[in-house]
């Protein structure tokens, strides 16, 4: 299973990363239902550090850190998803 880390300390950008990985996520499994996602907030600023974040909001997709201090599209969330597919694999 993949897991997606939204981290933040709760701020309106935080809120907007996790609707757009949410909305990339239902994306990806209405083409592919048997995918297996979750999306975590995190918020906790010692995590933030074990992933490098130095600005939030910050995105991790299976433990790497793949934005910072942005906003990312969900179809740019989605691209990220799935070349993190291509790697598991």
């Amino acid at each position: 299973m993949m897991v997606i880390k939204v981290l933040g300390p709760g701020c309106k950008n935080c809120e907007r990363l996790e609707m757009h990985a949410d909305q990339a996520v239902e994306q990806l499994q209405a083409e592919n239902p048997k995918l297996e996602v979750t999306v975590e907030k995190v918020t906790d600023v010692n995590a933030f550090l074990d992933y490098g974040l130095l600005k939030t909001p910050g995105l991790v997709i299976n433990e790497k850190l793949v934005s910072s201090g942005r906003i990312p599209s969900p179809s740019q969330i989605s691209g990220w998803i799935e070349e993190a597919l291509t790697q598991e694999e």
